[in-house]
């Protein structure tokens, strides 16, 4: 078995994809983007028999890499389904080129987020509701569980849990802006500025923060896979979820004066 404990300390080739997990007919990849950059955008691809997930697919700038990274993989043309964990950008706007590639990908996504991703330009994709009551996606042999993470830092945000790997794919929540960048985090302490720099300005309040992580309670996690920035690997899970429990932000910071 691939876990990503394994890759700390190898060097990524930001021209091909990196596996990051695998075991049996279960794969999970991070794609990446080649720029160098702060704000880097990181799309994820799991690969379980016949199906193939895309989560945050990315925005229409780096479509061409993200498609060449899953056509080392297989046809970009099999890709059976896209998880859009909000309707930003940088996480959506390039669902339209997918459709454009496989019409029949199934679009796996929140009312909220649903509403707003036509204006990308085409309605016509096959929509799954993440959030119907016991909702579950089942791949060849494994199934994704879905998380809602409300104002964190849209109402309709949510993230997924692949049962198979017990990675969690936390979208814009553990997210990092870091030009001495690294693919999976190595000092946990050193991240957090990184963090912070990134949630003190987009997430909503510690409330929210708070809530999210109750919601976790009851799930193995062995890595926490983010929209942007670094890989948290099993040994900082813990102190993860800690730094969301304590975390002060957005309105907890423009309204400070305010709290009793």
């Amino acid at each position: 078995m691939v876990g990503v404990n394994h890759l700390e300390g190898i060097s990524i080739s930001l021209d091909d994809p990196t596996r990051i997990y695998a075991t049996g007919g279960h794969q999970v990849f991070w794609l990446g983007i080649t720029d160098e950059t702060a704000f880097r955008c990181n799309t994820y691809l799991i690969k379980d028999g016949e199906q193939a997930v895309l989560f945050d697919p990315g925005s229409r700038r780096y479509f061409d890499q993200v498609r060449e990274r899953v056509a080392q993989i297989l046809p970009p043309t099999e890709i059976t389904a896209m998880v859009i964990s909000h309707q930003d950008p940088d996480i959506a706007a390039s669902m339209i080129d997918w459709l454009d590639l496989n019409p029949m990908t199934k679009v796996l996504t929140t009312p909220r987020t649903n509403v707003l991703l036509p204006h990308y330009g085409r309605a016509d994709y096959d929509y799954v509701d993440v959030t119907e009551t016991g909702t579950f996606y089942f791949l060849s042999g494994a199934v994704l569980r879905f998380i809602e993470s409300p104002f964190l830092h849209f109402p309709g945000a949510f993230t997924t849990y692949d049962t198979d790997s017990r990675y969690l794919f936390s979208s814009d929540i553990w997210a990092a802006l870091d030009i001495d960048w690294e693919l999976v985090v190595s000092d946990f302490d050193a991240h957090r500025s990184k963090m912070d720099l990134f949630h003190m300005d987009y997430m909503a309040s510690n409330l929210a923060a708070r809530g999210y992580v109750r919601s976790l309670e009851g799930l193995d996690i062995d890595a926490i896979c983010p929209q942007h920035g670094s890989v948290i690997p099993s040994q900082y899970v813990a102190a993860a979820l800690s730094y969301l429990r304590e975390l002060r932000c957005g309105l907890d910071i423009v309204y400070a004066d305010l709290e009793a």
